[in-house]
């Protein structure tokens, strides 16, 4: 080989857990985020004024002590918008600033420009808004009383749900509230708008949609989309915060550019991004279920109520999601499940990692819980009974077929045996017997969770692929980098498709002048979609290659083989750069595009019926919770987690995100509580009221695991599985094992309440009510 290369297996190609392509640049803090850019001489910085008013009628604004304030360059409204200033992406409502009227507190009204970001802020409090208070819903609960909604609600249905529940041995009411979560990414929404010539923007963004910022910007300005461009290189988190919200700070700082003809910055502080962008959906939830003595159910009936906030945003999807994971893992005979979009006077809630299936999953394991309990029976064994599997058994409420339900069982098996559960439980028992103050609890969930949009069009993906002539490959897709790794998983693709080391190649920011109208990364399809455009867009330059190098060589295609670093033809040997330049040298095009659509989906939303997704994602936990029945403290002493991640691109990458979806689920079910004032004020929007897991919130004892036995069954990129959200909702054990810990005070003979998230407060509420009935019943 002319080159000196030599024959080696390649290093880094799928099925390799290899270190994230940006691993020592986080740790070191080399890697580069948008407020990392540096700033172009005359670059100006934004702050916004808030309404403090949570419905109101704007009744005139006084600008001129902050037009006159050091340092401004511009101070505008809704009025100075040039384009549309309304960017709701699915129906109008979401105007980049409040125009005649405010609906929340945390509204931006006003945006500044100055020549630092303090003077911003201080001309921003130097605006004066006057205001006439109008009536506000602020609860989901108040919100379905008055029939105030940005959607219509609505219903999935199989067999006659009433009557299934009517008829049933056993029947059990009741309602709970299930609380929202802030996103709390590291880094905080930012933009960067870059005036270019005749009019035209570049914009760095921290999102996980570039088309979608690209889209809005556009739009604010009146301008066509080709004079936008929007890149991202990575974000600091994003877990579906930065999918549609990023659109208005985006939007914002590029009017503002567009105004000042100057680059301009908007990054928000910690306390404005929690009150101005949007959380995961708090859920009211109202249940009726009939069941058997064995605690198999027969009917069900369900009502989900998600506050959405002030507009629709992405709330159908994220309700609609709630209501396919209504079932989890079980099967329904007969299912009523109706789905509200509750319009109030707070936030508009947007995307949250697991999309609304976390709300849904919570709804039904509480009632499969409570079921549990009413008969006296073990939780893990009524669970077990009611498992998808077995003679017409395997198709969800809404109709879709589950074609591998005996995995949810193998699931269990394993975890119960790993978990050793049953010897656990006796221990806990005994422990609980003996033990006045603290009490222990135990629980074991499943999830099952849907793989696509249910939006079908954004089922889709673009790649764009480049060899040159040394045999590097750079590698543009339209996925965003958000600390999951699709920037390495791609590489992984490219590097085996090529047979050469993954070093080799390279991937570029995401931008939207290089992979156009790519979807959000989102719904954990990322490394599905475009792991399948990059193989695609590689397949098609290996053929070429193939075709020229059997004509070449004087050989026949299928003698061409791509193999450690190399590429042999026949009897010829040469070097993967060696190819390269002979290709360019005989003009073989070197470049190509990718497009994959997923395949089999569909989804007729009017006649609630078909098959929204391509696959389930399961997994299963088992938490132990220990509690002091006199503080409402409590710790995990162990956790169990075992997730099918089979076919994994990289199972180094996929156990770290089984990990994070783990400790952000506990999180959301335990300390992260948000609190609105009777006014409609966010309260918890800082780290000292608002509280994150922290390294003491981790179970003691933390066993992860993943589950390689069953490769995809459908052709996703080399059969690997999704794995981003699902085990989000095992973090939901951890609950339950808290709800199992009260349940103890009373000898496991009362029903416990207690509403997501289960803080300290909240634990010792649930345990004084407990002790309160056992008097009462004079126990």
């Amino acid at each position: 080989m002319a080159d000196g290369g030599t024959i080696q297996p390649i290093r880094g190609g799928v099925h390799r857990g290899i270190e994230h392509e940006s691993a020592r640049k986080h740790v070191t803090g080399a890697a580069a985020y948008t407020d990392d850019i540096p700033e172009l001489p005359g670059t100006l910085h934004v702050a916004v004024r808030l309404s403090e008013r949570a419905h109101a009628r704007i009744l005139g604004m006084d600008l001129a002590r902050a037009k006159q304030a050091p340092g401004v360059h511009a101070v505008l409204t809704y009025a100075d918008v040039p384009g549309d200033g309304d960017i709701g992406t699915i129906q109008r409502g979401d105007p980049i600033l409040a125009d005649d009227l405010v609906t929340y507190a945390g509204q931006a009204v006003v945006a500044v420009a100055a020549e630092t970001l303090l003077q911003a802020r201080a001309a921003a409090r130097l605006v004066e808004i006057y205001y006439e208070d109008l009536p506000a819903v602020l609860t989901a609960e108040a919100a379905l009383e008055k029939g105030s909604f940005v959607s219509p609600p609505l219903t999935f249905r199989r067999g006659d749900a009433a009557a299934a529940v009517a008829g049933a041995p056993h029947r059990l009411t009741g309602t709970l509230e299930v609380g929202g979560q802030d996103h709390f990414y590291l880094e905080g929404h930012i933009a960067y708008a870059i005036p270019k010539e005749d009019g035209d923007l570049l914009v760095h963004s921290s999102t996980q949609h570039p088309a979608e910022v690209q889209h809005a910007v556009a739009q604010v300005l009146g301008r066509p989309m080709h004079g936008i461009a929007v890149e991202c290189r990575r974000m600091g988190g994003g877990f579906g915060g930065k999918e549609s919200q990023p659109a208005q700070i985006a939007a914002i700082a590029g009017l503002l550019a567009n105004a000042t003809k100057r680059p301009v910055k908007f990054r928000l502080d910690r306390d404005d991004d929690m009150l101005m962008t949007g959380k995961r959906h708090d859920f009211f939830v109202r249940y009726d279920v009939g069941f058997d003595g064995e605690g198999r159910i027969q009917g069900l009936e369900m009502d989900l109520a998600g506050r959405c906030g002030v507009s629709l945003d992405l709330s159908n999807g994220v309700v609609d999601r709630a209501m396919f994971h209504a079932d989890n893992a079980y099967y329904l005979p007969a299912a009523r499940v109706t789905g509200h979009r509750c319009k109030t006077n707070t936030v508009s809630n947007t995307a949250f990692r697991g999309f609304g299936g976390p709300q849904g999953v919570i709804a039904i394991e509480h009632v499969v819980d409570e079921i549990a309990r009413s008969l006296g029976k073990d939780p893990l064994d009524v669970r077990r009974a009611n498992l998808y599997g077995g003679p017409g058994r395997d198709t969800t409420h809404y109709g879709m077929p589950v074609e591998e339900p005996e995995i949810l069982a193998e699931l269990m098996d394993r975890i119960e045996r790993d978990g050793d559960y049953r010897r656990r439980r006796a221990e806990i028992d005994a422990f609980n017997a003996r033990s006045p103050v603290l009490k222990k609890g135990l629980a074991v969930t499943p999830v099952k969770f849907g793989i696509s949009f249910t939006v079908k069009h954004l089922n889709q993906a673009a790649a764009l692929v480049h060899v040159y002539t040394d045999g590097s490959i750079q590698v543009n897709h339209g996925g965003t980098e958000m600390g999951q790794g699709i920037h390495t998983k791609m590489a992984q693709i490219a590097a085996q498709e090529f047979q050469i080391d993954v070093e080799r190649v390279r991937v570029t920011a995401s931008a939207t002048d290089k992979v156009p109208n790519a979807p959000p990364t989102a719904a954990s399809a990322g490394t599905d979609l475009n792991g399948m455009a990059v193989r695609i867009a590689v397949g098609t330059i290996r053929d070429r290659l193939v075709a020229f190098l059997a004509q070449h060589c004087h050989t026949t295609p299928d003698k061409v083989e791509f193999r450690d670093n190399a590429v042999f033809a026949g009897n010829h040997a040469m070097t993967f750069a060696e190819v390269a330049k002979l290709a360019y040298l005989n003009r073989v095009s070197l470049s190509s595009t990718g497009h994959y659509a997923t395949p089999k989906i569909w989804w007729d939303r009017e006649k609630c019926e078909g098959r929204p997704f391509f696959y389930f994602s399961c997994g299963v936990a088992v938490t132990e919770a220990l509690i002091d029945t006199l503080t409402g403290e409590y710790s995990f002493p162990r956790a169990d987690v075992l997730h099918d991640c089979s076919g994994s691109i990289n199972p180094a990458i996929d156990l770290g995100q089984v990990e994070g979806a783990f400790v952000q689920g506990l999180g959301w079910v335990t300390s992260e509580e948000l609190w609105w004032d009777g006014e409609g004020r966010l309260r918890t929007h800082a780290p000292s009221t608002y509280k994150i897991p922290t390294s003491r919130s981790l179970p003691e004892d933390f066993r992860v695991a993943l589950y390689t036995d069953r490769p995809n069954r459908e052709d996703t990129v080399f059969r690997s599985k999704a794995i981003g959200e699902p085990p989000l909702m095992l973090g939901i054990s951890a609950w339950l094992a808290l709800k199992d810990a009260v349940a103890a005070v009373g000898g496991h003979r009362l029903p416990v309440r207690l509403d997501a998230p289960a803080t300290p407060e909240r634990v010792l509420l649930a345990v004084e009510d407990v002790k309160t009935r056992m008097g009462s019943a004079g126990g």
